[in-house]
């Protein structure tokens, strides 16, 4: 006998088999029980609550974030004013030394101009 190649019927036949061997699969599967029902709800809702721990851990890190990103701005500006304060002190403190040099050379001035004419 020659080989033969499968004409469109023998395909049809061999793809409806198969398709009726993956519902049977299907279909063989029992119906659960109450206990595994039980069992199935109980690991969805622990997921869930260990999802929701994940997203308030997640929530708390990125508030804790925040406030050292404020806090630390917070601080430089501070720190920034603090400088410029003591920066104005320290011209404050020139300018007065500058006034009292300024005084002593008038007064020392003052005193020679008097000391001439005597």
């Amino acid at each position: 006998m020659a080989f033969k190649l499968p004409d469109f019927n023998d395909r049809k036949a061999a793809a409806t088999a198969s398709r009726q061997a993956v519902l049977d699969k299907f279909k063989a599967k029992a119906e659960p029980t109450p206990e595994e029902l039980a069992e199935r709800a109980a690991r969805a809702a622990a997921q869930e609550a260990k999802k929701i721990e994940k997203a308030q851990a997640l929530k708390d890190r990125i508030a804790a974030e925040k406030a050292a990103v404020i806090a630390a701005r917070e601080a430089k500006e501070a720190a920034a004013r603090k400088a410029a304060e003591d920066a104005l002190i320290t011209e404050e403190m020139k300018a007065a030394a500058k006034k009292a040099e300024r005084d002593a050379k008038y007064a020392a001035r003052k005193v020679a101009k008097k000391a001439a004419k005597r």
